[in-house]
């Protein structure tokens, strides 16, 4: 984990060892998630390696808990900036190409990081609950697809939806999308004027889209049928980019 360099972490060697410990600690859990899986990561397991006593790591993780939390927050946190970093790469006004690029991107990322993706949105461990610190980072991808979609309302660049079957949002589904309008707006982002009311559900299918299509890959679901995951995760883009109104081509 690389440190920022105004973290407090680094402005005393006491605090230089602590980050570098934190980082240590990290760095084997997240080798170990490939060989135990998350339920079998261990305080212990993860000293023994380090070969550190359990008690030198309890000063800064309390339990098991607190270093899933960490490589969620991490994971999370990993996946947002290579998904950023690809997306900020193309021109902002070529929404339908940054569209794929976001998929594309985050398809790329889970398959090099298969181990750190199962943590993320596979099987949850039992008896963990991850903390609300751990919202913001894991809602990197869909805030990026809702900026893209924002970008193309403010720049006049929408087209008429071209799936005429979509059907209008329930009343509580439209609760549900206003409230992530909300959450949204909570992390910066602004949300322009006139935007459908069916956009944010939108937003919302094309991310459980995108991950379902992701998941089915790495977990083995498509056997024996989907054997071209880039090029179907293509066409997956492609319908979702037509149902939130985005051009053709750019």
């Amino acid at each position: 984990m690389q440190h920022d360099p105004s973290d407090p972490r680094g402005t005393t060697a006491r605090e230089r060892a602590r980050g570098a410990m934190i980082d240590d600690v990290i760095t084997v859990a997240r080798r170990q998630l490939g060989e135990v899986g998350a339920a079998g990561l261990s305080v212990r397991s993860v000293t023994r390696e380090l070969g550190i006593s359990p008690s030198a790591v309890y000063r800064y993780f309390a339990s098991r808990d607190h270093i899933l939390t960490a490589l969620l927050v991490e994971g999370y946190s990993r996946l947002g900036a290579a998904v950023t970093e690809a997306d900020d790469a193309l021109p902002p006004d070529r929404v339908t190409s940054r569209w794929h690029r976001v998929w594309h991107s985050t398809r790329d990322w889970a398959v090099a990081h298969p181990h750190e993706y199962a943590l993320l949105y596979g099987t949850p461990v039992i008896g963990y609950a991850a903390p609300p610190e751990t919202v913001e980072p894991a809602t990197r991808v869909v805030v990026r697809l809702a900026e893209i979609l924002f970008h193309a309302a403010r720049r006049g660049l929408l087209t008429e939806r071209l799936d005429l079957s979509d059907p209008a949002p329930t009343a509580g589904l439209q609760a549900d999308a206003e409230a992530l309008m909300v959450t949204i707006q909570g992390l910066g982002v602004a949300v322009p004027d006139g935007l459908d009311p069916a956009d944010p559900l939108r937003v919302v299918n094309a991310w459980s889209e995108l991950f379902g299509a992701i998941s089915f890959e790495l977990f083995g679901h498509y056997v024996r049928s989907i054997t071209r995951h880039a090029e179907h995760l293509d066409t997956l883009a492609a319908a979702s980019a037509r149902q939130v109104g985005l051009p053709e081509q750019d």
